[in-house]
C-alpha cells in the first residue's frame, strides 16, 4: 500500500508521520518533503511539486489515496486533476477552495448563507478603500483577497496603520490597468474583541467529523505583539472551545457551510478549518475559512490522534464519515515554532542547525523550513524552520518539555516565542 502527501512543511511531516503508522502499509512518499521527513522511518521524498507531475507520479505508482496539505496545489485544482483522472484525493476542487483563496468569496457566501461573520466591504481601488476606512474608525481589520500564507492580515489598531496596509495590498490607480489581468482586492472587516481558535473538522461532502479543537498563535512576539506570521506555535484542546461553543461552532457554522457549499453546486471535500472568534458571551463568529489543516495546529492535533488516519480518510473519500469517529489522547499537545532570522518579514535561508533531539512517545521534532546537504548537515530553507511539539498531563507539564527540548537547538537567527499556550495555563 503506498500514499501520498503533498507538502514540504510541518504539517505535511506531521500528516506523513501519522500515516506512517497505519499496519500493513507499505510507503509514504512526501512531495517534494524536507530534511525531516527524508529521514522519518517509512517517509520517502519525491522531488515533485507540479500538479501534473504529482498525478502522473501518483498513476505510475498506483497511489492508494494522496493527501493534500497546502492551500496553493487545492487553488490550483490538483484535486480536480486528479479526480479527472481516476485518482482517490482527500482535499477541496478549486471551486470548493475558493472558500481560502478569495476572502472576498468567503465573507460573501457566509452572507448569503447567515453564516456569524465580521460585517465587511471589499475594495479594488486604493480611494474607495481609504474612504471607508477613515469612516468606519480604528481598530479595523485589512485582509489581502488572495492567498497570503497566513500573513496577509493587518489588525490596525488606528488608522495611520489601516491607510499603510492598504496601500501595500493595492496597487496605485495608474498600475491598475498594467496588471496581469488578475484584479487585487483587499476585504476590510470590523474589529471583533474575544478569543480566537482553530476549529478543523474533515468533511465528505455531506458528513461532517469534527478533529481535536486547538489554539494557533499568530503573532510573532511574545504576549501577541508584532505583526501576523504563518502561526508560532499552537496546543490542544483549547479550553476555550467549550462543550458549548463546541456544539454552537457545529450548529451555527460549519454545518450550514457544508450544507451552503452543496446547494451552491460545490459540494466541500477535504479539511475545513474554521477560526472562531469566541465572544464572552460564548457567541461564535468566523474569523476566516482555510481549506486544508492549520500549520502548526496540525502537529498537536497528530500527537493526540490515537485513531487509524487512514481510515478516517477513506471513510471520507467513500462518503461515508457518519460510520466513524475519532478518538484522542486525553493530554495537551503543545508545539512550539522556531523561526529563521528576519522571519516574517524576509527570512535567512541556509544556516546549519545543530542539537536536534531524538524523537520519542511523547515528544517529536517536525520539520517544516529544512534541507539537508550531501554530507547529512541539515540548513534553514524556509521561515517557519521547525515545530517542537509535546505531550503532556497539562499546557504547564508541555511547555516545560517543549521548551528543555529548544535549549538543545541551535541555528543563527532562531526565534520563538516563550509563551505558547499562555492563555490556557493562565486559566
Amino acid at each position: 500500500m503506498k500514499l501520498l502527501v503533498i507538502g514540504s512543511g510541518g504539517r505535511e511531516h506531521a500528516l506523513a508521520w501519522r500515516l506512517a503508522k497505519t499496519p500493513g502499509l507499505v510507503k509514504v512518499f512526501v512531495a517534494p518533503g524536507n530534511a525531516g521527513t527524508a529521514r522519518e522511518n517509512g517517509l520517502q521524498n519525491v522531488p515533485l511539486s507540479s500538479p501534473q507531475e504529482l498525478a502522473d507520479f501518483a498513476q505510475r505508482e498506483n497511489v492508494r489515496l494522496t493527501v493534500v496539505g497546502p492551500e496553493a496545489p487545492l487553488a490550483a485544482g490538483i484535486v480536480n486533476l486528479f479526480r479527472a483522472r481516476g485518482l482517490t484525493i482527500f482535499g477541496p476542487t478549486r471551486e470548493a477552495a475558493q472558500l481560502e483563496s478569495s476572502k472576498d468569496f468567503a465573507k460573501r457566501f457566509m452572507l448569503r448563507h447567515n453564516i456569524p461573520t465580521a460585517r465587511f466591504a471589499s475594495f479594488s481601488e486604493r480611494a474607495a478603500a481609504h474612504a471607508y476606512v477613515d469612516e468606519q474608525g480604528a481598530p479595523i481589520v485589512v485582509k489581502a483577497d488572495g492567498l497570503a500564507a497566513g500573513k496577509g492580515v493587518v489588525v490596525a489598531s488606528n488608522l495611520a496603520e489601516a491607510h499603510a496596509a492598504i496601500d501595500q495590498m493595492l496597487p496605485p490607480a495608474e498600475l491598475e490597468a498594467t496588471r496581469d489581468g488578475s484584479v487585487a482586492r483587499v476585504v476590510i472587516e470590523e474589529f471583533l474583541d474575544g478569543e480566537e481558535a482553530s476549529f478543523i473538522v474533515m468533511v465528505d461532502g455531506r458528513n461532517v467529523l469534527p478533529l481535536a479543537s486547538s489554539q494557533d498563535h499568530k503573532r510573532i512576539g511574545d504576549g501577541d505583539t508584532g505583526p501576523n506570521t504563518g502561526g508560532m506555535g499552537a496546543y490542544s484542546p483549547a479550553p476555550v472551545v467549550t462543550p458549548e461553543v463546541h456544539a454552537r461552532a457545529m450548529r451555527e457554522i460549519i454545518l450550514p457551510t457544508v450544507r451552503g457549499m452543496a446547494a451552491d453546486g460545490i459540494p466541500y471535500t477535504g479539511f475545513l478549518y474554521a477560526g472562531l472568534m469566541v465572544g464572552r458571551d460564548g457567541s461564535v463568529k468566523t474569523v476566516e475559512f482555510n481549506c486544508r489543516l492549520g500549520d502548526p495546529e496540525t502537529q498537536p492535533i497528530m500527537m493526540r490522534l490515537q485513531s487509524d488516519l487512514l481510515n478516517l480518510l477513506e471513510h471520507a473519500v467513500a462518503g461515508r464519515l457518519n460510520l466513524v469517529e475519532a478518538s484522542w489522547d486525553r493530554r495537551v499537545a503543545l508545539g512550539v515554532v522556531l523561526a529563521a532570522a528576519n522571519y516574517p518579514a524576509a527570512p535567512r535561508t541556509g544556516d546549519p542547525i545543530s542539537g536536534l533531539p531524538g524523537n520519542s512517545n511523547d515528544s517529536h521534532v517536525f520539520h517544516a523550513g529544512t534541507s539537508e546537504k550531501t554530507d547529512g548537515r541539515i540548513m534553514t530553507a524556509g521561515g517557519r524552520v521547525l515545530c517542537v511539539t509535546t505531550l503532556a498531563e497539562n499546557v504547564r507539564q508541555a511547555q516545560k518539555r517543549a521548551y528543555d527540548l529548544i535549549t538543545r537547538i541551535h541555528f543563527d537567527g532562531m526565534q520563538y516565542r516563550r509563551d505558547i499556550g499562555h492563555r490556557a495555563a493562565s486559566r
